[in-house]
């Protein structure tokens, strides 16, 4: 049988597992749309650890994103005409990918922008709604 204790223990781990589970679905998700947003507003061509960098400030210090699922998301949106990216050779440690929002990537970032509105809205309605009885 197990304490009173022991039983809190079970149910906070089942409680971060759904957390961890649902955090990370929602960020694979939005990760897309975020990095789209990054460098639709760069002035300039950014590589990813500048992208990681730029999220980790945006987000007070601490990233929803990990640095290593970044680079996947990029060279599959810059393999989908979204982005435009270009190697250059590095003096202080291996060469850098930098990335550009192409025409492409800011029509679909457009549409992404109205598709999150519609979701962020529809969500934040249900969540917010009064019980009707």
């Amino acid at each position: 049988m197990l304490s009173n204790s022991d039983k809190r223990d079970q149910q906070d781990q089942t409680t971060d597992l759904f957390l961890r589970k649902f955090q990370k679905e929602l960020n694979s998700g939005t990760l897309s749309l975020v990095l789209l947003g990054v460098l639709d507003k760069a002035e300039e061509e950014l590589y990813g650890y500048q992208i990681a960098k730029l999220l980790e400030k945006a987000g007070g210090g601490e990233t929803m994103f990990k640095q290593g699922a970044l680079y996947p998301v990029l060279r599959g949106m810059s393999a989908n005409g979204l982005l435009s990216s270009r190697v250059e050779p590095s003096t202080s440690g291996p060469p850098r990918r930098y990335y550009q929002i192409t025409g492409s990537g800011r029509l679909i970032l457009t549409k992404w922008r109205h598709a999150w509105q519609v979701t962020r809205d529809f969500v934040d309605t249900l969540m917010n709604a009064k019980d009707e009885k």
